[in-house]
């Protein structure tokens, strides 16, 4: 009997012991068959993105989101709050829909839930990193003098950094960490709380008003430089010396002859709303996000619309002259693009640019064969070809084989240096013979490319990090008069940009008109893209 029970027991714990086994095998099976879910959804969701794909494939399909670690639950918290704050960057929150994204976290049930929730996180942290880091907009395709190249991240790349990072950190290091940036930030919030307010109040009737003018609308006016902070509290109620210094101001942060009249452009920028203002900023924003610009550097800054040219080293302007940029023609108007300056030319001839030698010239020679009789006619091997040999009529625009050259002078179009970093564009910096034109408050008139009203100190600038004395360097090539290349020791990036609204370390922020209606288009897509204006209270 003692036998027959010990045999028993034995038999009770083999059956436990493969009951237990059997539980477990179960279970693991269970739990493979969940992860094989999940993971065939995650690759079922990003089949259709190729960079989704390319990610979780080199991932082995593990999840970054929705395990029940604290560290996926730290990165799904930062991912809302990135999303929350978006408008503080001029980024609206409802483009990425976090309500829907929390709806879908909810109601999951089941491994395929879990792996659809997964992946469509990932999906939204693309779109929100983008956005910050180099914006919402594809330049281009807003118009065709936006030529940047911006330098978009591959998804499996950002998606592996967040994969290795402090969530927190990550979406911190997203936006442009550049100054201009930051204040351009904080000029947003202060239009943001102005705009609460109900902004600067009413608007100068007057076409224009000009010192020792008095009555309704010299108050009128003064309460808007007041409310604007160009005006100390006044009950005067003349355009007195306090009013013209405020208009002065005024003028000279929005790139008006600062002479203290408050003529029809003046008063028409006066005029603007706080509106329009904030819409320049959210635009300086996007395009800020478009630009690399590494402020450690030296670098060459021609902004557009500023009609100005900028030496910058470590972020401190070091030389500034003004620009006559492309005229408003939408065949002439300069674009924006970044590329290195390699050498400049003294010296230099000028050889007409096809467009303009088709479409102004050609005809002028086919009228008279004498016109233009500063310019060289010159055949495709750079031999200059008498006039009397080249019947002008019997050429048209699609098939003149001859090119238009001015020899070296002062009187040439380029005047007596040009600054070259080479391009598709055929645009370059360069001198002008046409030096009256600096003094105007508008600078738009060449065919595309940027002259300078100080090409000499520009170029002394330029040398000075490879001349020990630039400046009888540069002038005795100058006084040669033989066509002369120098090339810079190190090229120079200059990016050209177009910025109706732009920050400087000290004082007021900078407005500018859009002359070419390019920040206009931009408004109009962001807008199209979810952007408001959000007032904010306090």
């Amino acid at each position: 009997m003692t036998t027959l029970w010990r045999q028993s027991r034995v038999g009770v714990h083999i059956a436990a012991g493969l009951a237990i086994l059997f539980a477990c095998l179960v279970v693991a099976s269970a739990a493979r068959s969940e992860v094989t879910a999940f993971k065939q959804a995650v690759a079922e969701a990003a089949a259709r993105d190729d960079e989704l794909a390319e990610f979780y494939r080199n991932n082995d399909y593990r999840p970054i989101w929705t395990s029940a670690s604290a560290q996926d639950a730290e990165r799904r918290k930062e991912l809302f709050a990135a999303i929350d704050t978006a408008p503080i960057h001029g980024l609206p929150s409802e483009r990425y829909d976090p309500g829907s994204l929390r709806e879908q976290l909810a109601q999951v049930r089941s491994p395929r839930d879990r792996g659809l929730a997964e992946v469509e996180m990932s999906r939204r942290l693309l779109r929100l990193a983008r956005d910050m880091e180099t914006g919402m907009l594809v330049p281009a395709r807003i118009d065709n003098g936006i030529k940047r190249n911006v330098p978009v991240r591959k998804g499996a790349e950002y998606l592996a950094d967040f994969a290795q990072s402090d969530p927190a950190d990550f979406f911190r290091t997203l936006p442009p960490e550049s100054h201009e940036y930051a204040r351009l930030m904080k000029e947003k919030l202060r239009l943001e709380r102005v705009a609460a307010r109900g902004g600067w109040g009413r608007t100068v009737a007057a076409r224009s008003l000009e010192p020792g003018d008095a009555g309704e609308q010299v108050v009128a006016l003064r309460d808007r430089l007041k409310a604007m902070g160009y005006l100390r509290r006044s009950m005067s109620q003349s355009y007195d010396a306090r009013v013209q210094r405020a208009v002065q101001q005024f003028q000279a942060d929005h790139g008006l002859t600062p002479d203290g009249v408050a003529g029809p452009g003046t008063m028409a920028e006066i005029n603007r709303g706080v509106d329009e203002r904030l819409k320049s900023i959210h635009v300086a924003m996007e395009r800020e996000r478009w630009v690399n610009i590494d402020p450690r550097n030296r670098y060459i800054l021609v902004n557009i619309t500023d009609f100005t040219a900028r030496i910058v080293d470590n972020g401190s302007v070091t030389f500034e002259t003004r620009s006559v940029i492309g005229s408003t023609r939408s065949d002439k108007q300069t674009p924006e693009f970044s590329q290195d300056m390699t050498y400049l030319e003294i010296n230099p001839d000028w050889t007409v640019p096809r467009g303009i030698l088709r479409r102004d010239y050609l005809p002028q020679l086919q009228n008279n064969p004498n016109a233009l009789g500063h310019l060289q006619v010159v055949d495709s091997r750079g031999r200059v070809v008498p006039r009397g040999q080249v019947n002008f009529a019997r050429y048209s625009a699609g098939n003149f084989p001859f090119n238009l050259r001015q020899p070296p002078s002062r009187n040439n179009a380029l005047g007596t240096v040009k600054f070259m970093f080479p391009n598709p564009y055929a645009i370059y910096l360069h001198d002008t013979p046409e030096k009256h034109l600096f003094s105007r408050e508008t600078r738009a008139y060449s065919s595309g490319c940027v002259r300078l009203n100080d090409p000499y100190d520009f170029a002394y600038e330029l040398l000075s990090r490879q001349e020990a004395d630039p400046e009888p360097f540069f002038q005795r090539i100058l006084n040669s008069g033989r066509q002369t290349r120098v090339n810079l020791e190190t090229p120079v990036p200059v990016h050209l940009i177009y910025r109706t609204a732009f920050t400087r370390a000290k004082g007021n922020t900078q407005y500018r008109r859009d002359i070419y209606g390019r920040d206009a288009a931009i408004w109009d897509a962001l807008s199209r893209a979810g952007v408001t204006l959000q007032p904010v209270q306090g």
